[in-house]
């Protein structure tokens, strides 16, 4: 017979679907959802550092308010916030930095407000590096978030916390964003699908109007459900600056029907210098071959992206982001920033920024839009481009160190380790991480997927239809999954 922490794990690891159908049909009730989140959060978020901030008493008040019948979509489901760009009312949101102090919005962005209109109920914030710069998530502030795969090694970042709790059990999914790889680097670190939409597919207000880089989207165990997530996700909302076309039926339908034959691309050449893992160029060889035998046509190629000019650019114009994060924290905080107030890393990325001018950021803005422009250009042959999510297994605990003495060293490493993830970012195309295999080491293995602009609904039926061919929802994490 299954223990009680079994069964609620067992329960928690199950399709957000079934679970709100489950608390619509009277079978479970929301507060026996989210204590079983809350009881998964204090038994294992010792060991995995997942949560920077709780809202039990908040949460266990909104699941008693949810009744059987309740038509919301995932009404009564758990779910958790990224403690980075998405404002919850109420709920202290740090950034991953001191500077904030215990800032405590008063409004919800626009994707907390959609999430909360679907009926999810929110358990708490998960940690993010500061200001959301690196590919781990180990903030001065919190200490590391730890991969349940292994104890260790890092889940990845900025979405690491995000990423942790999915992965080891604590909620059923938790929402994320993506500036440079901040979704899918933790998905494939832990084992999930990240899905980093188009731009402009989702709303990043009401504080912005747009954001070049970034958008919000979430952590999931399976296609189906980052599909129906996209579905409560997208969509314009007013003053929005730009806006992506909506699509012509629900991504959750689209990921349902067959993807038809495709045209892919496949390369494992990063477009900055770095190593590559073997068991991250096999990964792709056989999701190669995977492809093949579901039909499509599938070729190596080399994207046009090896210019080392790009990573310059790509760094003030992400850097400029940075800077505008660490001038909020340093406003809603009441506090300067400073050499001390910040992490090495932040202070010299913040201290660079602040030496270009106007003139230099646009300058870099419109370079990088020329380098977006013949990436997407030369993928109009294709539909599709198969690439490595990572370079790397995910690196040790500390290996990329946001406070050690040579700042440009340690952004160089997390490059290294990510190569594959913010082109996509600069062309603002759907690309997605598909945890497809398990290396040797025991840890995920994952590719990422590259789609035409707006194409998010044909990128999540390729998706879907190789994770019917080669399932991985049922795998589970040491610590928790």
């Amino acid at each position: 017979m299954a223990t009680e922490a079994e069964a609620s794990a067992d329960l928690l690891t199950r399709p957000l679907s079934e679970l709100a159908e489950l608390v619509r049909g009277g079978q479970v009730t929301s507060r026996e959802l989210v204590e079983a989140s809350l009881e998964r959060i204090e038994a294992l978020d010792p060991q995995v550092n997942a949560f920077t901030t709780l809202d039990a008493e908040r949460a266990l008040a909104t699941a008693d308010a949810v009744g059987a019948g309740d038509d919301r979509p995932f009404a009564g489901v758990p779910i958790a916030i990224k403690d980075l760009g998405a404002t919850v009312a109420g709920i202290r949101q740090a950034m991953g930095t001191e500077l904030s102090g215990d800032w405590t919005p008063d409004y919800d962005s626009f994707a907390v407000r959609r999430i909360k209109e679907a009926g999810f109920v929110i358990v708490g914030v998960t940690s993010a590096p500061e200001v959301g710069i690196l590919p781990v998530t180990e903030p001065r502030r919190f200490g590391p978030t730890r991969n349940p795969w292994d104890l260790e090694r890092t889940p990845g970042g900025s979405s690491g916390g995000a990423a942790a709790a999915v992965a080891a059990g604590m909620v059923p999914a938790a929402h994320g964003s993506d500036g440079g790889g901040s979704i899918r680097i933790p998905a494939a670190c832990c084992g999930l699908v990240g899905l980093k939409a188009s731009r402009g597919r989702i709303s990043r207000g009401p504080d912005l109007g747009d954001h070049v880089l970034t958008t919000d989207g979430v952590l999931t165990r399976t296609v189906a459900e980052t599909a129906a997530m996209l579905d409560v996700l997208a969509g314009y909302e007013p003053g929005d600056a730009t806006w992506a076309p909506p699509p012509t039926e629900p991504f959750a339908e689209r990921a349902r029907r067959e993807p038809g034959r495709l045209r892919v691309a496949m390369t494992v050449e990063p477009p900055i210098d770095a190593e590559v893992d073997p068991a991250c160029a096999r990964a792709v060889s056989e999701a190669g071959d995977l492809l093949v035998s579901l039909g499509h046509e599938v070729e190596e190629a080399t994207p046009p992206w090896a210019d080392q000019s790009m990573l310059q650019v790509f760094s003030a114009v992400f850097g400029a982001s940075v800077s505008v994060a660490v001038a909020y924290a340093a406003m809603v905080g009441g506090r300067e920033p400073s050499e001390e107030s910040v992490e090495a890393l932040t202070w010299h990325m913040f201290s660079r920024c602040l030496e270009l001018n106007s003139v230099g950021y646009l300058f870099a803005l419109a370079q990088l839009q020329r380098y977006a422009r013949e990436l997407i250009a030369w993928m109009s042959s294709y539909d599709v481009l198969l690439t490595p999510a990572l370079a790397e297994r995910p690196v040790p605990i500390g290996e990329i160190d946001s406070t050690a003495d040579d700042p440009e060293a340690t952004f160089a490493r997390s490059g290294r380790f990510t190569p594959f993830t913010a082109a996509f970012n600069a062309t603002g195309q759907p690309a997605i991480s598909l945890p497809l295999f398990q290396g040797d080491d025991g840890l995920p293995l994952g590719v990422q997927l590259v789609g035409q602009p707006a194409g998010e609904g044909a990128l999540l039926a390729l998706a879907a239809q190789l994770e019917r061919a080669r399932p991985w929802a049922d795998r589970r994490a040491p610590t928790g999954g």
